[in-house]
């Protein structure tokens, strides 16, 4: 049973990464930039989160990811479906330009600085 205060409940960021401690690092950013973190390990359990609940405000997507889709083509479905979610895409590999990123989004490259992401997720959602 969650307890309900009368303060402005934390925006929900999903948090969407294969990699259980870069996971865990992106969920700890999250909190410190004092949102809801809420996990996927895959674009498929991503997928599923969105479509049973209304509260997600910001997407953090890897872009290599296992499953039927990758991070990208998560960040262009979600664009798609649910148009007011903002996506940050981020990846140790790639470097994407502006043409491969969906509108409202943006992209990092990995290692990620925790102080520079903070900002930039409170910057995209606004601080509640």
């Amino acid at each position: 049973m969650m307890v309900l205060d009368h303060s402005t409940p934390a925006a929900v960021v999903l948090v969407v990464e294969d990699e259980m401690l870069l996971r865990m690092r992106a969920v700890d950013m999250v909190e410190d930039a004092g949102f809801t973190p809420v996990e996927a390990v895959d674009a498929d359990e991503a997928v599923a989160i969105l479509e049973s609940r209304s509260d997600i405000a910001l997407i953090f997507t890897d872009i290599q990811m296992p499953g039927s889709m990758d991070g990208l083509k998560l960040a262009h479905a979600v664009r798609e479906r649910w148009p007011p979610i903002k996506i940050i895409l981020v990846s140790g590999q790639l470097k994407l330009t502006d043409i491969d990123v969906p509108a409202d989004s943006l992209f990092f490259g990995k290692p990620l600085e925790a102080q520079a992401m903070i900002a930039q997720m409170r910057r995209m959602i606004g601080s509640g």
